[in-house]
């Protein structure tokens, strides 16, 4: 037997798919970054690649997919690629929005030998939480088909192609069958890649633009896993990763698995741009798997055959002596505090370089809260020392644009030393502060290396109360002092606010102050629990450029405090985990100071953090209203009366509605929980309720009744 002989005998195919960190419209970006996974896949050896979901644009174009400027940009750099050596040898699948007889389609483009062999428009849109993609795309409707595809001047151009096909089919080379599935498909019931596995599609490839939620990862992997092992088959994950634009985060996670086993897991949270994960698959193997069981192969007896388009190349093309990829003996799934570490991290560094900003402001007062936010910052400046020393220059490059201090050959010599240079914080204390919580927010500045600032704003409360006095010739008064709710609750405004307005101030003037150029962002520090309850001041310190913890609940929070304090080296977390939360706006029972404030924030809100996670996930999560709420919890809380569960459940109603309109301005945050309150796009409801409720409470009390009678 010869060495080509030899060689057509075996079943080892190299595949390749790719986590991209993309941006929206950032066109020659995003083409480079593809370009660069395409030569990394070729140099290793693989002969089919394939991106992410609309890599070309970016995931997050949104109304921008309506503009005929997207799709003409998205073109030209299909055509650069086309119009080179990078598909030579290679099956590519790249995703890009196409436009065919004026209907907008998301779709994978499929391309070999600088010919486009297929455009796959995507079968199902996503349209539930975050997603909203029928607004700019149709979903495919014509099934498995395929039908002409007249291709622009721009690729005739380049390759001399004049149409090519259009729809749902499968790409078969030489030796094996290619299909793919696009996100949102592999997690409907009856996804595309069951009938393509049955009809004997050997790899199916998966271009993803899935965006993080705390303990996502999982399921997503289960989805993955299950594809191949009823079916059979090499099943390639690949995902954007970082913030491309918007309030989502892609969390990576690029995989590879084969018969139900994952063989190649690519990082889920990471500061390079471009991450290209291999795999060695024996097709054999699948063949195998698939012809023992004798079930399967009834089914795929009957299956209606789809439609193939052909392929010139050889996707097994390694010699049989290649050790093909052995199933991982454990992967790899971060903690919930892991992800709350690194995912908001990631996300603030991509704004941070992209924004052309100098750096952060945040104002620590020393909870839990705006110290969760710097100690995020903190794993940032970790991350980024951490790619920096792994030899990754691209990183090193943004650190030395973002210090903007005319240093061209400023290496940080640590976290704490970056963080010298990009975070800025201040305590801004008033008569009602403590020295706890002061002293708590210097150790915490001190242990994370923040440029930290400890002002006292009281004149500039006085200020304002002495020309509101001037003003209307009374003097509000604080309930300890004798004053009315309304004048308690509006002297407590007052010094929110000017926090806010005097972060500002800083955030603009700091980098003059330290003869550096630029500007900082604004740090917001309110949790998802504070947004749903509406414990917060409208224009306070919950307003901001950016909120890494506005997706986060309180309790999530304290766990991630816990964990870091260890992980991350800042030891004075621990402290601030074991303080009571509290606002610190009213006058202290102790007017040392020296103590911790008699002000609670769960006596304030009239219930604990810990309920106000069971009413956001039953809200919306689960989709309840207030009977159906109290039905539920009625059971989960057995350990009080249904009398009592009712009081929680009109209380939080009550407070949730009077508040909503606070959602209608609440600064951008990362999206990280499922109960998130958000209002621009997550959770859409109106900001005017009828907040007594009358019907539903009525019925609670109905209810209540019953169970009183039954007793």
């Amino acid at each position: 037997w010869g060495e080509t002989e030899l060689r057509e005998m075996s079943s080892l195919a190299t595949v390749a798919t790719c986590n991209l960190d993309q941006w929206a419209l950032d066109f020659d970006g995003n083409l480079e970054r593809i370009k660069q996974s395409i030569v990394e896949a070729k140099s290793r050896g693989a002969t089919y690649r394939m991106g992410p979901e609309l890599e070309v644009t970016g995931y997050g174009c949104e109304d921008h997919f309506l503009e005929q400027d997207t799709f003409l940009h998205s073109w030209q750099s299909l055509g650069e690629i086309i119009d080179s050596d990078l598909t030579d040898g290679i099956l590519c699948d790249i995703g890009m929005p196409v436009m065919h007889k004026s209907v907008r389609y998301n779709c994978r483009v499929i391309i070999l030998n600088r010919k486009i062999l297929l455009i796959r428009p995507k079968m199902y849109l996503a349209d539930d939480g975050n997603y909203r993609e029928s607004r700019w795309f149709t979903a495919w409707g014509k099934g498995f088909s395929v039908e002409d595809f007249t291709l622009p001047v721009t690729i005739t151009r380049a390759n001399q192609q004049v149409t090519c096909p259009i729809g749902v089919g499968i790409v078969e080379c030489r030796d094996t069958s290619i299909g793919c599935e696009t996100c949102e498909e592999l997690w409907t019931p009856d996804s595309p890649n069951i009938q393509m596995l049955l009809d004997g599609v050997e790899i199916i490839g998966n271009g993803s633009g899935s965006h993080f939620e705390l303990r996502k990862l999982q399921t997503r992997m289960d989805l993955i896993r299950g594809a191949t092992a009823k079916a059979g088959g090499v099943y390639l994950y690949a995902n954007q990763q970082g913030c491309d634009g918007g309030r989502l985060n892609f969390d990576g996670g690029c995989l590879i698995a084969v018969n139900g086993h994952v063989v190649a897991q690519g990082s889920q949270f990471s500061l390079r741009d471009v991450e290209v994960l291999i795999a060695t698959v024996d097709l054999d193997a699948v063949r195998s798997y698939r012809a023992a069981v004798s079930s399967r192969g009834q089914q795929a007896s009957r299956t209606a055959s789809v439609p193939r388009v052909q392929a010139d190349i050889v996707i097994a093309n390694k010699s049989w002596q290649t050790v093909p990829s052995a199933p991982l003996s454990t992967l790899k799934l971060l903690s919930g505090e892991e992800e709350i570490a690194y995912g908001p991290a990631c996300w603030l560094w991509d704004f941070l370089r992209r924004s052309g900003a100098g750096g952060f402001f945040v104002p620590l007062s020393g909870g839990a809260d705006s110290t969760a936010v710097v100690a995020i910052v903190g794993c940032m400046c970790q991350l980024v020392v951490r790619a920096i020393r792994a030899g990754e220059t691209r990183v090193l490059e943004d650190v030395r644009r973002v210090c903007g201090n005319g240093d061209e050959n400023y290496t940080p010599q640590d976290a704490s030393d970056l963080a010298n240079r990009i975070l800025h914080t201040c305590y801004m204390g008033t008569t009602n502060s403590s020295v706890v919580t002061r002293t708590r927010a210097k150790k915490v500045a001190e242990e994370i290396g923040a440029y930290h600032l400890d002002a006292s704003i009281d004149a500039m409360v006085s200020a304002v109360v002495s020309v509101f006095t001037a003003l209307v010739n009374k003097s509000p008064r604080f309930l300890l002092q004798g004053g009315t709710i309304g004048e308690d609750i509006a002297l407590q405004n007052i010094q929110a606010r000017l926090r806010m307005v005097f972060s500002y101030l800083l955030a603009q003037l700091l980098p003059w102050v330290r003869g550096r150029r630029g500007f900082l962002l604004v740090l917001a520090t309110a949790n998802v629990d504070e947004g749903l309850r509406g414990y917060m001041t409208k224009y306070d310190c919950s307003s901001g450029d950016l909120n890494p913890i506005g997706s986060i609940s309180k309790e999530d929070l304290k766990r991630f405090l816990t964990w870091a304090a260890p992980n991350l080296g800042y030891p004075s977390l621990a402290e601030v985990v074991a303080a009571p939360p509290t606002a610190e706006l009213r006058p202290m029972g102790d007017a040392s100071g020296a103590s911790e404030h008699s002000q609670l924030d769960e006596e304030d809100m009239g219930m604990t953090y810990a309920e106000l996670g069971w009413f956001g996930r039953l809200r919306k999560v689960a989709r309840c209203g207030p009977v159906s709420m109290f039905q539920k919890l009625v059971h989960a809380w057995s350990h009080i009366s249904p009398a009592e569960v009712a009081v929680k459940v009109k209380r939080f109603f009550t407070f949730y509605s009077i508040n909503r309109h606070k959602q209608t301005t609440v600064t951008p945050s990362v999206h990280c929980e499922s109960y998130s309150p958000e209002d621009n796009r997550f959770d859409l409801r109106p900001f005017l309720y009828n907040t007594r409720w009358p019907r539903q409470f009525r019925t609670i009390d109905a209810l209540v009744d019953e169970t009183k009678k039954s007793e």
